[in-house]
């Protein structure tokens, strides 16, 4: 478990380096794997991440993609996002799933898309893994790693963004 960082950000800058954290999340993504499980990240942050681990750790098949559009609890403020839409290229019954997400908040995201898989079938296990965990949680969600724990203000959006050559790095907006 990685202590928790007070984080500086200002809008467009945050004092965290993505890739440095990516580096620790596939060590501590490598403990929680076994031989069966199955990665899924959540859009779009996750996904992306899922999507680089499933590559790098040489495992056979996609990662899936898990959206929590049709689930949240602020759908009617918030409609339909454009964001990905699910994708789970393996059979969910039975499935040893490693859930995986950028920034891990008030942990809505997180119940919206338990609800999206359970939609999808039972899985036998699944557990989440995220790049940061920002605290300010309002539902009993934990992450069984998390790469960092940063502190910032509420009114602060985090979320990881890539360049086009794929290399991780945070944008911070405020909210």
């Amino acid at each position: 478990m990685t202590p928790t960082t007070a984080a500086q950000a200002t809008p467009g800058h945050l004092l965290l380096d993505a890739e440095a954290l990516y580096a620790e999340l596939v060590r501590g993504v490598r403990g929680l794997m076994a031989p069966q499980t199955r990665l899924a990240g959540i859009a779009s942050g996750g996904a992306w991440l899922a999507e680089r681990l499933q590559r790098e750790l040489a495992l056979e098949g996609s990662a899936g993609v898990l959206s929590s559009a049709l689930h949240r609890d602020d759908f009617a403020r918030r409609g339909l996002a454009a964001s990905a839409q699910t994708q789970l290229p393996f059979d969910v019954n039975g499935a040893d799933i490693l859930l995986l997400d950028d920034v891990l908040y008030t942990g809505r995201t997180v119940r919206a898309v338990l609800n999206e898989l359970f939609d999808y079938g039972r899985p036998a296990r699944v557990r989440l893994a995220v790049l940061v965990d920002r605290g300010g949680r309002e539902l009993p969600v934990a992450a069984e790693f998390a790469a960092a724990r940063v502190a910032l203000p509420a009114g602060q959006l985090l979320s990881l963004a890539r360049t086009e050559p794929g290399a991780f790095h945070f944008d911070v907006k405020e909210g």
